[in-house]
């Protein structure tokens, strides 16, 4: 996949990811409100994966 379309993509999943945290602000179940948390958490997660904007690993021991 070319930068660009991996910049759309990852963009594409931190928009849903904010839109999945403000529905869950709205649920009024807290069931579904923990369930679009959770899945915005989760794409977060998969867009700073994909976009390498995750906090880099570092080795405490050096």
């Amino acid at each position: 996949m070319s930068a660009a379309g991996e910049s759309g993509r990852t963009q594409q999943m931190r928009a849903r990811a904010q839109d999945l945290e403000q529905a869950a602000e709205r649920a009024t179940d807290p069931q579904e409100r923990q369930r679009l948390k959770d899945q915005a958490r989760q794409l977060k997660e998969q867009s700073e994966h994909a976009g390498g904007t995750g906090k880099p690993d570092i080795d405490p021991t050096m």
